[in-house]
């Protein structure tokens, strides 16, 4: 576990980040405004705005820079191309960027080494089951069948394998999950770090009550098949 600078984890609604006056789209790099274009559905589309927003704003707080110095490339190992892929911040190789997005909630998380963030809503049920049994362990998914009502069970697993995938599912990696009941959230940060979560309160840039420092405490289980790493 690193013994230096803790990750600094953030969720929000869509709608505070896009309130921030710190942030607006002309912060996207070209590519991202061009990706951008074509979401079509307008409520997507704000939302993956609103999660490019927010990393810029934690890696701002993290680093000292403006939100405008602090927007993330991609590149995807896979295929050799930019774009998409696992995020970063270019002439920073030692820390780890990652961000979320789903149904009018963002997340982002920046710190030192690998790190991987998730965020659903509290009432979203992961499936079909056959796609549960690809991306997540057995094991866990029996114990979560058993329970009288599976689906917030089978929520976090999900959440927290999506986190673990982003931050590249290697040795080391622990979790923390939380639930932020005010914004009906779920989430998960998976990190070798120490973690302080929803330090500032988005809207209207107002800071908010500072949580304590937390360390990602759960073992990580491996996660060589979850999927996206831009949500």
């Amino acid at each position: 576990m690193s013994g230096g600078r803790a990750v600094l984890a953030v969720v929000a609604t869509t709608a505070e980040v896009l309130a921030h006056p710190e942030l607006h789209e002309g912060l996207l790099a070209p590519w991202e405004r061009r990706r951008l274009d074509r979401t079509r559905i307008p409520a997507r589309r704000d939302d993956v705005l609103a999660a490019r927003l927010l990393v810029r704003l934690c890696a701002a707080r993290f680093t000292g820079l403006s939100p405008g110095e602090s927007g993330p490339g991609q590149y995807c190992a896979a295929c050799g191309r930019d774009g998409h892929g696992r995020p970063y911040l270019d002439g920073r190789p030692g820390l780890g960027v990652s961000m979320s997005h789903a149904d009018g909630l963002v997340a982002a998380a920046v710190g030192p080494g690998p790190v991987g963030v998730d965020v659903e809503p509290a009432t979203r049920r992961p499936g079909p089951p056959s796609v549960l049994r690809r991306l997540l362990p057995e094991s866990d998914l029996r114990e979560a069948a058993a329970l009288p009502d599976p689906g917030p069970a089978l929520l976090r697993l999900w959440v927290r394998g999506e986190a673990l995938f982003k931050a590249g599912g290697g040795p080391g990696l622990r979790l923390l999950e939380w639930t932020d009941g005010e914004r009906g959230a779920v989430a998960a940060v998976a990190t070798g770090a120490p973690v302080i979560r929803d330090v500032e309160r988005v809207q209207g840039g107002k800071e908010g009550r500072p949580t304590a420092r937390h360390e990602a405490g759960t073992k990580a289980w491996g996660a060589e098949e979850q999927r996206s790493e831009d949500r």
